[in-house]
């Protein structure tokens, strides 16, 4: 019968405007059409950011749909159509401005006909797709590039805005109260919140939209997050599907700037480099810079710094040697000892390069399963968003050692104290070989999720794609 038979829908993705979240969603395609051979699927965003993208060749081809965004209308910078093309304070208004999207999708969603099926995938920034899906009838799903723990905390925060109900320097959150954060585990642009201020009102409706949802796939994986699943299904009141690790394939590249660093690094024995990266779109202060910079000399072990410009310069500008100290890139090269990379590294193959011992990162969490998945241990500083979350919970599964924190004072980085942490995470010690065998551990369990059969990721991305395939069934032909 008719009725009976399987009906493919087609799956429009509908990533946030960002670097982080972009990736995570075209990985996500590769692995919907890698289950489903023949899927349509497209990914939405704006001219920009799809103009960037680099897709290898496929069939069918990763469809690619161009909604008009015009930021200069709401009093950004033109062209800025990516959380990386502004700075911090800009970004309420950049949140505020991508809702603006929404006519332009329902009219995108409006040229299928009405008894095409689609399903819906959406970032939970753009969780209002749910009510677009509803009045259709067709199906919706989040996808959180993000964890499960991560999400949850940084959900509850935006809520019950617990640091704004005490003067106490730590606090439990009240839907979760044996989770207890320290206030400089807050955002900065959290910390004044009020709960009528334009933040909390902004994320308020994401979450308010994310409890719509006919499912909310989480890049993570249930054998490491289940406590962190359960808070989120208790949070959204929606089953959490998780299907991670979502990530992306090592890329080739023939640059001569990758070449010489992967010349640097074969020069090197294995687990003798640190890596150092804090993102695309993240940086610390030049003060900070400085003394990461000593500590890094301090510690006496080799290290790969993929070095942006430092929070409130231009992201694009020229290069100022005021940034680090005097003559410390060159006592890096003379001894062989360092490597300052500006701007951008190939960082997943750098953390699959046997030469990599530590990556410290500002715990973004494609950062961590890249690490993670790896085997390779980490030294957390994070910057913002649900980072502090991150780094709490790896470091509670004693693979991570935090040595700063982006709420504190250029000041209060300690050298010593990072320099301390780098030596106890490189070392050949009974702490950094605990860390690099947990590490390892994990990196076991990120493989098998995918792994057939029974492999947790499959088993759950399969059981959502026949869900979406049952609800559609109503739209096949008579």
């Amino acid at each position: 019968m008719a009725s009976e038979e399987k009906v493919s829908p087609h799956v429009i993705l509908f990533p946030f405007l960002a670097h982080g979240h972009v990736p995570a969603f075209l990985r996500l395609a590769d692995l919907l059409r890698a289950r489903r051979p023949g899927l349509d699927v497209t990914l939405v965003s704006t001219p920009r950011i799809l103009g960037s993208l680099s897709l290898p060749p496929a069939s069918p081809p990763l469809r690619l749909h161009a909604l008009p965004f015009s930021p200069a209308d709401h009093g950004l910078p033109p062209g800025a159509e990516s959380l990386a093309d502004i700075q911090v304070h800009q970004f309420i208004t950049f949140f505020q401005a991508s809702e603006s999207l929404r006519p332009a999708f329902e009219e995108f969603l409006s040229g299928f006909g009405s008894r095409s099926p689609v399903c819906i995938v959406s970032d939970a920034f753009f969780g209002w797709t749910a009510d677009v899906a509803r009045a259709r009838g067709a199906p919706h799903a989040v996808f959180l590039p993000g964890g499960a723990f991560g999400n949850a905390v940084f959900f509850s925060v935006w809520e019950h805005l617990p640091h704004a109900r005490t003067a106490a320097d730590e606090f439990p959150l009240p839907d979760f109260p044996g989770v207890v954060l320290h206030r400089t585990q807050i955002p900065r642009y959290m910390l004044p919140a009020t709960g009528a201020d334009p933040w909390t009102a902004f994320f308020r409706r994401v979450i308010a939209f994310c409890r719509k949802t006919d499912a909310v796939l989480v890049n993570t994986v249930r054998e490491l997050e289940p406590s962190g699943l359960n808070m989120l299904r208790r949070s959204l009141g929606v089953q959490p599907r998780p299907i991670g690790p979502v990530l992306a394939a090592p890329a080739p590249s023939d640059s001569r700037d990758d070449a010489s660093i992967f010349r640097w690094l074969d020069a090197h024995p294995p687990r003798s480099v640190l890596y150092i990266s804090f993102g695309s779109q993240n940086s610390i202060s030049a003060d900070q810079m400085r003394e990461l910079a000593l500590a890094l000399e301090a510690s006496g072990r080799r290290f790969l710094w993929a070095l942006r410009p430092p929070l409130g310069s231009d992201a694009k500008g020229a290069f100022d040697p005021e940034w680090l100290p005097a003559g410390f890139e060159e006592r890096a090269a003379r001894a062989s000892a360092g490597l300052v990379v500006r701007g951008w590294a190939p960082q997943v193959r750098v953390l699959a390069h046997p030469s990599t011992g530590a990556f410290l990162t500002h715990c973004g969490w494609n950062s961590v399963l890249e690490s993670l998945s790896r085997g390779v241990p980490l030294l957390g500083w994070p910057l913002g968003a649900e980072q502090f979350f991150n780094a709490k919970l790896v470091a509670e599964w004693g693979v991570c050692v935090e040595v700063a924190r982006g709420n504190l004072e250029s000041s209060a980085v300690d050298k010593e104290k990072v320099a301390g942490a780098v030596r106890t995470v490189m070392g050949e010690n009974a702490t950094g070989d605990e860390m690099r065998r947990k590490a390892a551990a994990i990196a076991r369990a990120m493989a098998a999720a995918w792994e057939a059969p029974g492999g947790s990721a499959a088993e759950s991305l399969e059981g959502f794609l026949r869900c979406v395939e049952a609800s559609v069934r109503r739209y096949a032909p008579l």
